[in-house]
């Protein structure tokens, strides 16, 4: 019988580092041997929504996001199966019509900020990371991307994250913090962290593949 492949699951705030030690974890054990599901191409389509209200979506609640499409796509791959990753357009706060197709692995990475707070999802995860950054920092690296990535201004960023980022990360965010198996403190940067991680995600394999 082919083993179940190992499920990893990388939370932690907006701007934390999360893609960061998602990378490093694809680049030490092999992106051909992993299958990446995030949580930001489940957004929900909003292009219906006039402009005006448009700036007012909070992308922090768990309700802006289609997790139940996420979690069958979750159980497709651990069964064995391809999905069709959704591709979500920020700039026109609507999911594409293009879908990238994506292969069961021996390693599914499941990443996101909110997919700690969702016991769905926390089952379908062995191993539970949260990558633990100040919030300074977070701020600073969100207003980066952002500007660069999504086309937004650095005043809508920030009013953003008063209004809404902030507040999420505290109702839901932080709390699902006690979930997690693993705490990496500053995320990419902690190669100590990472090694360990590594090792870890190594050790599992090798017991799937013997057993």
């Amino acid at each position: 019988m082919t083993p179940s492949p190992l499920t990893l699951g990388i939370a932690g705030g907006s701007g934390s580092g999360k893609t960061t030690v998602t990378n490093a974890i694809l680049q030490r054990v092999g992106a051909q041997r992993i299958a990446c599901v995030p949580h930001d191409a489940y957004y929900h389509d909003f292009s219906a929504l006039p402009q005006t209200h448009a700036n007012t979506i909070n992308w922090d609640h768990p309700d802006a996001l289609d997790t139940d499409l996420m979690v069958a796509h979750i159980q497709a791959l651990k069964a064995g199966q391809a999905i069709q990753l959704p591709v979500y357009d920020f700039a026109q706060n609507a999911r594409t019509a293009q879908t990238v197709i994506i292969d069961a692995q021996p390693i599914i990475i499941v990443e996101g900020i909110l997919i700690f707070a969702d016991a769905r999802v926390r089952a379908l995860c062995d191993v539970k990371i949260f990558v633990d950054t100040d919030a300074d920092l977070r701020l600073i690296r969100r207003l980066q991307r952002d500007i660069r990535e999504r086309g937004r201004t650095a005043e809508s960023v920030i009013q953003q994250y008063l209004l809404t980022v902030r507040p999420m990360h505290l109702d839901f965010v932080e709390p699902s913090k006690r979930y997690a198996d693993v705490i990496i403190p500053e995320g990419g940067q902690n190669t100590v962290a990472l090694d360990m991680v590594v090792a870890q995600i190594e050790t599992l394999l090798g017991r799937a593949t013997r057993g």
